[in-house]
């Protein structure tokens, strides 16, 4: 099977995050995508996260939908900062040999090589680096040279842009500002009744 692979902090997710995987799902023919939620991003040690608790449950009302949508929960059930490369490890022992797909922005690709193992995550999966307003794909030949191989594992996703973002959201939610249309419907009405980002 072909498996996408959306993982992220989801505090809260967005219409945005749903857009990339379906757009992903279908174009490259993914038989599911599967949303993991970050435990401990290493890369946010010095910012706050909403807990786990309500950042799964916001990914899980935003899913319900889909049924090639999936909630994997590795990240937040282990302990200590969350590293692509055992989540990759943990779903090959899990699922078994197949072609799995992790999608990540073109700014997450910028700082590819100051990932844990990178080189070592290259074999395990194809990265479909989706664009992002205002930013090119990076220098692939920079990355190339501090990661030999990493060219032939890129796959560029022509999805539409959206303007949006968590980080956003959480202002607009603070300002007393309306987030229809942001996020679904039941996140919405999830954030109100849990008094998240207020």
């Amino acid at each position: 099977m072909n498996i996408g692979i959306l993982g992220g902090t989801f505090d809260p997710i967005h219409v945005g995050h749903l857009v990339v995987a379906e757009e992903a799902r279908v174009g490259l023919g993914l038989s599911e995508v599967l949303f993991v939620p970050a435990g401990q991003p290493w890369l946010k040690v010095d910012h706050t996260i909403t807990a786990a608790i309500h950042r799964v449950e916001m990914v899980r009302l935003a899913i319900t939908n889909n049924p090639y949508f999936k909630l994997c929960t590795l990240e937040v059930e282990r302990s200590g900062p969350s590293y692509s490369i055992d989540t990759i490890t943990a779903l090959q022992s899990q699922l078994g040999i197949q072609s799995f797909f992790f999608i990540l922005g073109s700014d997450s690709l910028a700082g590819f090589h100051l990932w844990k193992e990178p080189a070592k995550l290259l074999p395990m999966c194809q990265l479909v680096v989706v664009p992002r307003l205002d930013l090119n794909l990076p220098d692939l030949k920079f990355l190339e040279s501090r990661i030999p191989g990493l060219v032939h594992s890129v796959i560029e996703l022509n999805a539409p842009i959206i303007e949006v973002s968590s980080s956003k959201i959480r202002q607009r939610v603070a300002q007393g500002l309306s987030i229809r249309y942001l996020v679904p419907e039941m996140v919405e009405k999830y954030i109100v009744e849990q008094k998240l980002y207020c």
